[in-house]
């Protein structure tokens, strides 16, 4: 049993170095991060909060815009391997 708690912790380790690195666990940091300096009550902190939330806003709609291009060309793909496949023409 002791075993398998650390073989569970063991693989659980780049499990979570890669979602902290990952752009979603930049977002979440970038927002701890706000919150900290909103709470010093810094003068630049609410043009310096509105600007990162602009920036998550287009981070989120380019990754969307991604997401679009991509079933996009998998689309164009499928298309033109219809327009490649020979057709199958009758024996008359």
């Amino acid at each position: 049993m002791f075993l398998a708690v650390i073989l569970v912790v063991a693989l659980m380790i780049p499990i979570i170095a890669i979602l902290v690195d990952s752009p979603l666990g930049r977002s979440v940091a970038r927002r701890l991060e706000g919150q900290g300096d909103a709470a010093s009550g810094g003068r630049g902190a609410g043009e310096l909060g509105d600007l990162r939330r602009k920036v998550d806003l287009l981070e989120g709609e380019v990754e969307e815009l991604t997401r679009s291009l991509s079933a996009t060309r998998e689309e164009l793909q499928f298309v033109q391997r219809l327009l490649e496949k020979p057709k199958h023409q009758p024996n008359a």
